[in-house]
């Protein structure tokens, strides 16, 4: 984080539709430089291979317990198969009833989801999802320094502005030969102190290499810097390390600044810019050393309590409420330092438009502490309840059919065997392929007799193929790294055990989140 505890990198978790990437739980705030939680898999693209006809609103709401969706394509466990022939009234008769397939097992003790029939569980649109990166980003690509790609937010350049309005007046007094050339100073200014600010943002994202935790990107914006990591520290020593760096950076870019200031008139243009940037960078690290979240200090004291307590969620507890008491102090107590003169301006007397924007950047600075500080304890309980994601507990049971099965039949045997999915098997039983959910609403009821599953198909990668033994973040790794909308979950032994729903483990996810520690 930096130069005033600058938002970190969350975004809250959502129940939104599998159109999106999944939910996204909220960072630890503020310093941005706080590991961000996994992301929920992103349901790949259904559009290719979906049967014309009509398709379900992306804002319909999931089914009730037991209740089908009204697109047709849902399997009521027990029920009448509506895709089914009625008596043989729709069979197509080039398409004779193929043998009968035993479905997969279902181990004891695994949920069927009754509360979730075999439906759609997608927006249904037909359009491809954004990928995380793009949804992200926010911001222009300026390089990828260590791999790691740096944006600038398009509220630096607002920043930028202020910077060069504010600092340009005070330069205008002390130099006044300059004129208007007093503003080009400041701009460059306002960019060398955002160069520093990025100095220390990579100071956190080389420890956190150097630790072996992924660095999603280093974003610039309004109040400083965010470094995405992606996870949580293993020890409090690492946490404390990782903390640290970067207010350790930027006193020793003070201490640089000041040593260039020896060696030059303070009077002149480059006394001048390194005195601001002296300044700046001691004001950065001293803001971030307080000890409360979402600040550098607040993740300093987090591992201080954890390495106390042995427990991670005792010291964000305690980091964070110190950083709400942070926020409420920089709210009330800024102002009055500004106006009593005791941050080195005169005193004011009377109200003015000083007093006005001083309060405004108060009232900012706290609600962002604030905001950080309670993602920060929304990330914790997240992280408490991530091992009740359990991919073998979220596996639905799954038919195999061969390619040529007719819809309307699969269906009918899925409904049978209580099973929520469909595994295309060649005529060995190998399977090569997932019939994908979006793509069984998109087939009107009337033409399911005609449709073979195959079409309906995803083929099965090696990334689409994961362990039933995945849980937690593990889990959430593989299915980010492989979008896609259903997985093959087997066995270690190479069995197969169902099909795992992006969007069973996208309502997992939220309810994980919404649930109290």
């Amino acid at each position: 984080m930096d130069v005033s505890g600058g938002r970190g990198q969350p975004r809250p978790g959502n129940d939104e539709s599998a159109e999106h990437t999944g939910p996204e739980a909220p960072a630890p705030g503020g310093t941005g430089d706080a590991p961000t939680a996994p992301s929920a898999p992103t349901p790949a693209d259904a559009k290719d291979a979906r049967p014309e006809g009509p398709t379900p609103d992306a804002g319909a709401p999931a089914p009730e317990s037991g209740t089908p969706q009204d697109t047709g394509a849902a399997l009521d466990h027990g029920a009448p198969d509506r895709g089914a022939p009625a008596h043989g009234r729709d069979r197509a008769p080039e398409h004779p009833e193929p043998p009968a397939d035993r479905p997969a097992r279902a181990p004891a003790g695994r949920p069927e989801h009754p509360d979730h029939p075999f439906a759609h569980s997608g927006s249904g649109k037909g359009q491809a999802p954004q990928r995380p990166e793009e949804r992200r980003r926010g911001g222009l690509l300026m390089g990828r320094p260590f791999g790691v790609p740096v944006y600038v937010a398009p509220s630096w350049f607002l920043v930028a502005i202020l910077i060069t309005w504010v600092f340009g007046g005070q330069i205008d007094r002390v130099l006044p030969e300059l004129g208007a050339a007093s503003y080009l100073v400041s701009l460059f200014f306002a960019v060398a102190f955002y160069a520093s600010v990025l100095v220390h943002e990579l100071a956190h994202t080389l420890a956190a290499l150097r630790f072996k935790l992924p660095v999603r990107r280093i974003q610039l914006q309004f109040f400083g810097g965010v470094s995405e990591i992606e996870k949580e520290a293993e020890t409090p020593g690492r946490e404390f390390v990782l903390a640290f760096v970067g207010p350790l950076l930027s006193l020793v870019l003070a201490g640089l600044f000041y040593l260039g200031l020896l060696a030059v008139d303070p009077s002149s243009v480059p006394g001048v810019l390194l005195a601001g940037l002296m300044v700046s960078n001691l004001i950065v690290a001293a803001f971030n050393l307080l000890p409360g979240l979402p600040l550098d200090g607040g993740r300093m004291l987090r591992a201080v309590v954890w390495a106390i307590t042995g427990k991670p969620m005792t010291g964000t507890v305690a980091a964070a409420w110190v950083g709400r008491a942070l926020a409420v102090c920089v709210l009330i107590g800024l102002p009055l330092l500004t106006q009593s003169g005791a941050l080195g301006s005169d005193a004011v007397d009377n109200v003015g438009m000083d007093t006005v924007l001083d309060a405004l950047l108060a009232a900012i600075l706290a609600a962002i502490i604030w905001t950080g500080a309670g993602n920060s304890l929304r990330m914790a309980r997240l992280r408490e309840h991530l091992p009740e994601l359990r991919a073998r507990t979220l596996t639905r049971r799954a038919v195999p059919v061969e390619s040529d099965t007719p819809l309307s039949e699969a269906l009918r045997r899925a409904n049978a065997a209580g099973a929520r999915a469909l595994v295309v098997v060649d005529a060995d039983g190998v399977p090569v392929s997932l019939v994908r959910e979006a793509a069984i609403v998109g087939v009107p009821e009337h033409r399911r007799p005609w449709v073979p599953v195959g079409t309906l198909a995803q083929d099965i990668t090696d990334g689409m193929r994961v362990s039933a033994e995945l849980a937690g973040e593990e889990l959430l790794d593989a299915l980010r790294a492989t979008p896609a909308t259903e997985y093959l979950v087997v066995e270690e032994t190479g069995e197969i055990y169902g099909v795992l729903s992006a969007a069973d483990v996208e309502r997992a996810f939220v309810k994980a989140m919404a649930r109290p520690s």
